[in-house]
C-alpha cells in the first residue's frame, strides 16, 4: 500500500489530567491541573482559561480562580500507558511509542484484519475509552510528520484522515506552530518574517528558511511543510535504556544538581539490581516555552555508579544550559542510560597521565571502583532495612518527585 494513508498518529487527551479524573469522578467538568509547584497537565475546562503544562501553579490559579489542583500519580499514569500500548498491538504489531501517552502505528500489513486504517482508527478510540475510560485522539495520514499534526487538530476526543493527495491542501492553512518542532521563539521568529501560516512558509525558498532559521533548521521545515517525511514507524526504540526525569522548577542551580543527584540515584539502583552498566549518558531539559533540548556523551567504559552518572549529568545539563538558555526558566530535567551491557569483570585502569574522561567516570579507576563499593553497600543496607535505610544528605526531606519515563530521548553527541 506504497503511498497509502497507513501511519496513525493517537494520542491520549490531557492524560494526566484524565487519569486524575478518573480516580476521583467528582472532578469530572472541573477545572483541573496536575501538580503543585508546577503545572504537570490540566484539563480542557483548565485550559479554556489558558492553563498549560509547564506554567507556575501561581500564574495558574490567577488564570483561572476555581483551578482544582490533584496531586501526581505517576504509578498509575504508567500502568494506564502500558495498557494503551497493548491495546495498540493488537491492531499491530508496528507500534512506536513516542512519550507515555501517545505512538505512531503503520497498519499497512493487518488491513486485511481489521479494515481501512480510518477503521482501525475508529475501533482503536473504541476499546481505548472501553477499557480505561479515557479519550485518544487519532490522526491518520501518509507520513508521521502529518499523522501527528492530524491527531491534534482532531483534538478533543476526535479522529482525521488526511487522504493520500491532499496532504499540502490540509497542511498550507494551519498555523506555522503546527509543524512539528516549531516552539513558541520559533514560531515569534517566524512571525516577525510575516509567516504564520505553513502555507507561508512552503513558499519560502530554501535558502531564505535557512539564512532565518539555520542551515540544518530551516531547510528541514520546508521539506516538513510539504510533507516530506521518510521515517519509518521504528519498534523497540527504548529496548536497552533506563531513564527518569522530574518535572519542577530546575532553574536554581543546587535545586537542578539535588534532582540530578536523585534521578542518578534511581537509575544507578535500577541499573545495579539488573546487573547493568551504561556508556552513553543522555541528558535532557525542558524550558518554561516547553521546548526542550537534550545532549549526550559516550564513555569510555560502562557505569552503573550513583555518582558517576550524577558527575556527567549534571556536567552536560550545567553545559546545556549554559548554550540554550543561561537565562531562561527550566520546568523538566532528565537522565537516561544506554548502550547498556551486562556488567563484565572490571579491568584495572592503569595509572596513566591526562586520559580524556574525569577519574569518577571512568570504568576501572580508583575513584570509580571506591564509588562502587559504597554503592554495593548502600545497596546491601536498603535490601536488608529497607529503602530508606540510608539516605543521601543532600536530598534528606527535599527528594524531588522522580518518575521513569517511557519517552525516547533525542540524543545531541557532544
Amino acid at each position: 500500500m506504497a503511498g497509502a494513508a497507513t501511519i496513525l498518529h493517537a494520542d491520549l487527551d490531557s492524560f494526566y489530567a484524565a487519569v486524575e479524573v478518573r480516580r476521583d469522578p467528582s472532578l469530572r467538568g472541573r477545572p483541573v491541573a496536575v501538580g503543585g509547584g508546577v503545572v504537570l497537565a490540566a484539563t480542557y475546562e483548565a485550559k479554556r482559561h489558558g492553563v498549560t503544562a509547564g506554567m507556575p501553579g501561581g500564574e495558574a490559579r490567577r488564570r483561572c480562580p476555581g483551578l482544582v489542583f490533584a496531586p501526581a500519580h505517576f504509578d498509575d499514569y504508567v500502568a494506564t500507558s502500558r495498557q494503551v500500548m497493548e491495546i495498540f498491538e493488537r491492531f499491530t504489531p508496528l507500534v512506536e511509542p513516542i512519550s507515555i501517552d501517545e505512538a505512531f502505528l503503520q497498519v499497512a500489513g493487518t488491513v486485511h484484519l481489521f479494515g481501512q486504517p480510518e477503521s482501525i482508527a475508529r475501533q482503536i478510540r473504541e476499546a481505548v475509552r472501553a477499557e480505561t475510560q479515557l479519550a485518544v485522539s487519532v490522526g491518520v495520514a501518509t507520513t508521521k510528520h502529518l499523522a501527528k499534526i492530524a491527531s491534534r487538530v482532531a483534538k478533543p476526543d476526535g479522529l482525521v484522515v488526511v487522504p493520500p493527495g491532499q496532504e499540502e491542501a490540509f497542511l498550507h492553512p494551519l498555523p506555522v506552530e503546527f509543524l512539528w518542532g516549531v516552539g513558541p521563539v520559533g514560531q515569534e521568529r517566524l512571525a516577525s518574517y510575516g509567516v504564520r501560516t505553513i502555507g507561508d512558509l512552503a513558499s519560502l525558498p530554501s535558502r531564505t528558511l535557512a539564512s532565518w532559521m539555520g542551515d540544518h533548521w530551516g531547510p528541514h521545515l520546508l521539506e516538513l511543510s510539504h510533507n516530506v517525511d521518510p521515517r519509518d514507524v521504528v519498534t523497540h526504540r527504548r529496548a536497552g535504556s533506563l531513564g527518569a526525569q522530574s518535572a519542577g522548577d530546575a532553574t536554581d542551580l543546587e535545586q537542578r544538581h539535588r534532582t540530578l543527584l536523585a534521578l542518578a540515584e534511581r537509575i544507578g539502583t535500577r541499573l545495579r539490581r539488573k546487573h547493568l552498566a551504561g556508556r552513553r549518558v543522555t541528558v535532557r531539559a525542558r524550558f518554561d516555552d516547553m521546548t526542550a533540548v537534550s545532549r549526550a556523551h559516550v564513555l569510555p567504559g560502562p557505569i552503573a555508579e550513583t555518582q558517576a552518572i550524577y558527575d556527567e549529568a549534571a556536567r552536560l545539563t550545567d553545559a546545556l544550559i549554559a548554550e540554550r538558555g543561561p537565562d531562561r526558566r527550566i520546568s523538566l530535567v532528565g537522565i537516561s542510560m544506554s548502550m547498556l551491557a551486562r556488567v563484565p569483570d572490571i579491568q584495572l585502569e592503569l595509572p596513566l597521565e591526562g586520559l580524556p574522561e574525569a577519574a569518577a567516570v571512568r570504568a576501572g579507576s580508583r575513584d570509580n571502583l571506591r564509588l562502587a563499593d559504597l554503592d554495593a553497600a548502600v545497596d546491601r543496607a536498603r535490601a536488608r532495612f529497607g529503602k530508606d535505610a540510608v539516605r543521601r544528605a543532600a536530598l534528606l526531606g527535599r527528594e524531588p518527585e522522580v518518575r521513569s519515563p517511557t519517552d525516547r530521548m533525542d540524543e545531541d553527541d557532544d
